[in-house]
């Protein structure tokens, strides 16, 4: 029935969400299970007495958990000689009763842009100060732009939608996407994970992963985002906030504080969102809640459980190519959806219905005889799709109708658990061996519709509308791995040794229409971290290890089951630190070195979509400088660089052209040589101001060099008032935050890599014709846009 058609099949233009992908079920009855098994650990954490966790009558266990291995918890250094000096209060209120506090702000630098670190291994963290200082819409993404190993590149203002990074020339695809600790949805849909209110921190680890970490791919790095723990005392929090491009977003948080005298305190959130897509037609909806509860034991037992629901309805952006993007520059016409109901590119056509839940509850128990043990499952499902144009077509009565072809995920499930038992051998040394499990599948089909009469895409599960179920996809894994990790202090603590090895051994599996394919794959990944603290103020690190990516379950989606699965890739990176802090500033260097082999990239195809391909042996090279101070009347600079060499080791087959691509010894693909960042803060009194500068140098876009894109500078500024409390107000606050303040037209980062500037791709823009372009398609930084925000805590 359909006459007309554009080019390409709703398999080669699928969206891929979940920490690299959206993955589907097992079936119902598997998801129950593993549902009830996750309910019933964490359930039964907060339930169990703590007399199986009680220490030997005659000794006090010493649990120490490696800081790059360990919760936030635990990250603060085991022993008083290895942590920073920090300015602290003694209050005897009794001849038995001590009570110390200290302020976290002396631990941050830059008005809370940086942090003192002493893991034997480069950390990169922005704190509660600054992230309480942003807007409410913002991401992780937004958060962390500034840290110098990082591009990051956000499609709108409006924090509906993540972004893209690029890190020490590896992308998102790359790293480790954590929230405490399990892994959650891509870089692309940040914003489903949780809402900034209720993050405390975003720490990323741009060179190393730790051995207990639930990660598949990590050649880029870990970012991980640490909730908050639940208030000792009733409460919450409310806030509004409206903004450019008719953004409201309304937010609430309850604090319940302890339950009784039962050590378990908890909280409940809810916020709702809407706004304007900024570029073209289209309004864009998230729903979104969060559940903490966190429970306590005297004897260092404790128990934490974090689940977050979101509902999306968003317009899927338009990217425009080279020649788009200029015509916008140049003469103001867009590139956007269309409000024309009558065009196959209305913005209602052009849409991601998405509901996620997540769930993670780890638990550490402190054991008797130096022993502890530690478990942490999580899931995470999802279902959903995704709606593009499909031409139109002639039906039987002579009318022309719009067609509208579907990524439909049916279900989207990712269920896993680490476990690990630690065994304090002696003062200087920690011994801890584990066992991680993860089990992902996407079920998945590309059916077609009619438009419904009003422009709309209608569920493509309406059998009303429906021209063709289409085609069937399931693939996923099943990763098994052992891990040892060692953790040796000695000379007083000066001196840490980390010291771990895991092994990973993966099934992978790819199931449609022409048949059945899987794969057994493994991968060593050694660690050595040394770390020395020569006094107070210096420290220096050395860090090796090997980590890998391999295929996600969407990526193996995306192939059909001729093709063989790509290899695994596979990286040796080096890093080498040094460190330093006293009572005005914070500062540290690393330098490193990257050899992959094995490289993958990904290539976008539209509509959100990629397709994965190979690109040979890459190596990268180069030097991170982070600096802030301390407050100074007032006062906290920051500022961070980072001199990346980058290149192609390998010349790379272009099938568009049938030409073997000359790249070997090329600068590679999303790789600046200079990306630098200056922030300042600014408190007085009630007052407070921070205001950022961000530059990345110019960078190729194409594996052939033969597209680029210039460097470019985005600012923010952010500035508020605290007011004194009054009635149930316990800390009223109005802020502004502004964005891309010059309001300046410049692209921020390619969607994906791509072969060479030839290289063809279907492109819509308005009421056009859908038309050939070349090249890579961008993300461009959105117009200048001002949010208004009151809030107080209760």
């Amino acid at each position: 029935m359909r006459q007309t058609q554009e080019p390409g099949s709703m398999k080669d233009n699928h969206q891929s969400r979940g920490s690299g992908s959206r993955s589907g079920s097992l079936g119902y009855r598997r998801q129950l299970l593993a549902v009830t098994c996750l309910a019933g650990s964490v359930l039964a954490a907060f339930a169990t007495p703590a007399r199986a966790a009680q220490p030997a009558k005659h000794h006090t266990p010493r649990h120490q958990t490696s800081s790059r291995n360990a919760p936030k918890a635990a990250r603060t250094p085991s022993r008083a000689a290895a942590a920073p000096r920090v300015p602290h209060a003694l209050d005897a209120s009794a001849a038995e009763t001590v009570s110390v506090t200290s302020s976290r702000r002396a631990l941050n630098g830059g008005g809370g842009m940086m942090r003192v670190e002493t893991a034997p291994h480069a950390v990169q963290t922005v704190t509660k100060e600054f992230i309480d200082m942003r807007a409410p819409t913002s991401t992780a993404l937004d958060l962390i732009q500034n840290l110098p190993s990082l591009n990051v590149t956000t499609p709108d203002s409006s924090g509906m939608q993540g972004g893209q990074i690029q890190s020490r020339g590896l992308t998102d695809l790359d790293m480790g996407l954590l929230v405490d600790g399990a892994p959650a949805a891509a870089a692309k849909y940040l914003s489903e994970n949780v809402d900034s209110e209720n993050v405390e921190s975003v720490s990323v680890t741009p060179g190393s992963s730790a051995t207990d970490l639930p990660v598949m791919s990590a050649a880029g790095g870990v970012m991980n985002e640490e909730t908050r723990t639940p208030s000792q005392k009733r409460g919450g929090l409310i806030d509004f906030s409206y903004g450019t491009n008719n953004l409201s977003r309304e937010f609430l948080r309850l604090e319940s504080g302890e339950i009784g005298h039962s050590g378990v305190r908890g909280y409940f959130s809810f916020s709702n969102t809407h706004a304007r897509s900024w570029m073209g037609a289209g309004t864009n909806q998230r729903k979104h809640i969060d559940f903490g509860l966190q429970k306590d034991w005297h004897n260092g037992s404790n128990a934490k459980f974090f689940l977050s629901w979101n509902s999306a309805d968003f317009v899927i952006d338009n990217y425009p190519t080279s020649d788009q993007f200029f015509r916008y520059k140049h003469t103001g016409l867009g590139y956007g959806r269309t409000d024309d109901r009558k065009s196959n590119n209305y913005w209602g056509n052009n849409n991601d219905h998405w509901n996620q839940i997540f769930i993670s509850a780890p638990v550490h128990i402190v054991l008797p005889s130096h022993l502890s043990f530690d478990i942490h499952p999580y899931f995470s499902f999802g279902q959903g799709w995704d709606a593009s144009p499909g031409g139109t077509t002639t039906d039987d009565a002579g009318v022309t109708r719009g067609l509208t072809n579907y990524f439909l995920q049916n279900e989207y499930r990712s269920v896993g658990t680490i476990t690990k038992l630690n065994w304090e051998i002696d003062r200087h040394n920690t011994f801890s061996v584990g066992y991680w499990y993860e089990n992902t599948q996407t079920i998945q089909s590309y059916p077609s519709s009619y438009q419904m009469a009003d422009g709309n895409a209608p569920s493509p599960n309406w059998a009303a509308y429906q021209i063709s179920a289409g085609d069937k996809q399931t693939a996923g894994y099943e990763i098994q791995s052992l891990f040892v990790h060692d953790t040796a202090k000695y000379f007083n603590d000066h001196l840490t040794v980390d010291a771990g090895f895991k092994f990973v051994m993966t099934n992978i599996w790819n199931k449609d229409y022409y048949g059945r394919q899987e794969a057994n794959r493994t991968a060593p990944l050694p660690q050595l971290s040394i770390g020395y603290r020569i006094n107070n103020h210096h420290q220096v690190y050395l860090n090796v290890e090997g980590d890998y990516r391999q295929p996600s379950a969407v990526d193996l989606g995306w192939l059909y089951t001729s093709v063989a699965i790509p290899k695994n890739q596979y990286s040796i990176k080096e890093e080498l630190g040094y460190r330093y802090h006293d009572d005005y500033i914070v500062a540290d260097v690393a330098f490193f070195n990257y050899n992959l082999t094995n490289r993958i990239v990904d290539q976008y195809v539209g509509m959100n979509s990629y397709k994965p391909f190979n690109i040979g042996s890459q190596q990268m090279r180069g030097f991170d400088v982070m600096v802030a101070g301390r407050p100074i009347h007032g006062f906290s600079p920051y500022a961070s660089v980072e001199y990346l060499h980058a290149s192609q080791d390998s010349n790379v087959f272009d099938p568009y052209l049938n030409t073997m691509l000359h790249s070997k010894g090329t600068q590679a693909v999303m790789a600046p040589h200079v990306i630098a960042n200056f922030g300042l803060t600014y408190t007085y009194k009630g007052f407070f101001a921070n205001g950022t500068v961000h530059y990345t140098g110019p960078q190729s876009v194409s594996i052939a060099g033969d597209q680029r894109i210039p460097g470019y500078v985005t600012d923010t500024l952010s500035m508020g008032y605290h007011f004194k409390p009054f009635m149930f107000a316990q800390s009223p606050t109005f802020r502004l935050n502004f964005t891309n303040l010059t309001g300046s037209i410049v692209r921020t980062g390619a969607m994906g890599a791509v072969y060479s500037a030839k290289d063809p791709s279907t492109v819509h823009s308005g009421n056009l014709a859908p038309y050939t372009g070349y090249g890579n398609s961008f993300m461009v930084s959105p117009r200048f846009s001002m949010t208004g925000t009151i809030s107080t805590a209760f």
